[in-house]
C-alpha cells in the first residue's frame, strides 16, 4: 500500500559539467506517508521522467517540472547515478545528490568503483584474506616510495 502513495521529485542547482560528461543536480524527493523511496525507483522515474518528456506519465509519481527539464536527456536509466539522500527530520521528504551520465562509457570512466559495482555495471573483484595478508606484510617490509611499487609487484604476483 505504502508503494502506491505519490512520490514528487524535483531538481535544484542543475549544472553542466562538460569535463565529466554529466549533468549535475540536487534531487529533492517529497513522499509523505512513506518512510523512504528506494535509488533503484528514483533512478527509474527520473530516467523515465527526462526520456519521456511527459511529466505527468506515471499515475504513482507526480514529477514536477523543471526548468532544466530538457537539458537532461537520458537515454539509459545505467547513466543515471543518485546518491548522498538524507531523510528530512519528521520524513516525508529526502534530498541527495544526482548524476546522468551521458552514456555508459562516461560513468565508467569518471564515477567511482564502488558506486559502479552498486549499480551493476562492473563485477567486484573478490581477493581471499590470505593474499590481503600476504601483499599487506610485503608491503611492510618496504620502506618510503618503494612500498607502492611492492605493493604492485605483489598484486601482480597473486594475479
Amino acid at each position: 500500500m505504502a508503494d502506491k502513495v505519490p512520490v514528487t521529485v524535483r531538481t535544484r542547482k542543475f549544472l553542466r559539467n562538460s569535463l565529466l560528461a554529466r549533468r549535475q543536480m540536487v534531487v529533492e524527493v517529497i513522499h509523505p506517508g512513506r518512510p523512504n523511496v528506494p535509488k533503484a525507483e528514483l533512478q527509474e522515474k527520473i530516467s523515465k521522467m527526462q526520456r519521456d518528456g511527459d511529466w505527468m506519465a506515471d499515475v504513482a509519481v507526480n514529477c514536477c517540472p523543471s526548468p532544466h527539464a530538457q537539458m537532461y536527456k537520458v537515454k539509459d536509466a545505467n547513466t543515471v547515478f543518485l546518491y548522498g539522500f538524507r531523510t528530512q527530520f519528521g520524513g516525508g521528504k529526502s534530498s541527495g545528490f544526482g548524476l546522468v551520465y551521458d552514456t555508459v562509457n562516461d560513468a565508467k570512466r569518471f564515477e567511482p568503483k564502488y558506486r559502479l559495482i552498486r549499480q551493476g555495471l562492473v563485477e567486484k573483484v573478490e581477493t581471499s584474506r590470505k593474499q590481503i595478508k600476504e601483499a599487506k606484510n610485503r608491503g611492510k617490509k618496504v620502506r618510503g616510495v618503494g612500498r607502492r611499487i611492492a605493493r604492485h609487484k605483489a598484486a601482480k604476483a597473486n594475479k
